[in-house]
C-alpha cells in the first residue's frame, strides 16, 4: 500500500471518529437540538458525495489517470 493511501484512510478514519464524536456528544447533552439537525444533515450531504465518488464517475477518472501515470509510452519510429 502507497503512504498516499495509508495517509487518505488514516485522515478518513480521524474525520469520521471525530464527526460521530461529536455527533454523540450534541445528542448526549441534549443543550443543542438544532445543532444535531444540523450535524445529521451534514452527515447525509456527505454520505451522498462519497457514495458519488466511490461508485460514479471520479472514481472511474482516478483510474484512467493512475493507469497512465503507470503506463510506458510507446517509441515512435
Amino acid at each position: 500500500m502507497k503512504t498516499k493511501d495509508i495517509f487518505m484512510y488514516s485522515l478518513g478514519a480521524l474525520i469520521t471518529i471525530g464527526f460521530f464524536a461529536t455527533l454523540g456528544f450534541l445528542i448526549v447533552s441534549g443543550k443543542y437540538p438544532d445543532a444535531v439537525n444540523l450535524v445529521i444533515g451534514t452527515l447525509l450531504t456527505t454520505f451522498g458525495t462519497v457514495v458519488g465518488y466511490f461508485y460514479g464517475s471520479s472514481k472511474g477518472s482516478a483510474e484512467k489517470n493512475e493507469m497512465i501515470a503507470n503506463s510506458t509510452p510507446n517509441p515512435q519510429p
